[in-house]
């Protein structure tokens, strides 16, 4: 099973641990910050940690925009996957929102208007 790691806003911690637990569910191990990261743990160090051992990156978008961090997490392992490191970005629609302008001629798994069906497709891509 895969190395997942979800990148995602504060606003949409909610959606990102249900996905995350549906994921998990299917037999993937997941990264998420509420899961991985405790009190008095270093924060980059650990996210490092995640997206170092990921193969997957499901970068979820929303209408609550992006943010720094989620900019960091994406954006690093965009280099990571055209640099051949054996890393893919898979991004995931939250809700009303469009996706990164250099992410835009990707396929995303739509979980606003279907959730059930964009796990699904979701999960298919997982490898």
């Amino acid at each position: 099973m895969s190395n997942v790691f979800i990148s995602h806003r504060g606003a949409d911690t909610a959606l990102a641990e249900k996905l995350s637990s549906e994921i998990r569910a299917a037999g993937h191990t997941v990264w998420l910050d509420a899961w991985e990261i405790s009190i008095g743990d270093q924060i980059v160090e650990r996210m490092n940690e995640g997206l170092t051992g990921s193969t997957y990156l499901i970068l979820c978008y929303s209408a609550s925009g992006l943010a720094p961090w989620l900019n960091i997490e994406w954006a690093s392992t965009l280099a990571r996957q055209l640099n051949g490191e054996g890393v893919k970005i898979l991004p995931v629609r939250l809700s009303g929102s469009e996706s990164p302008a250099i992410l835009a001629g990707t396929k995303y798994a739509d979980l606003m208007n279907n959730w059930s069906q964009g796990v699904a497709d979701l999960l298919q891509a997982i490898k």
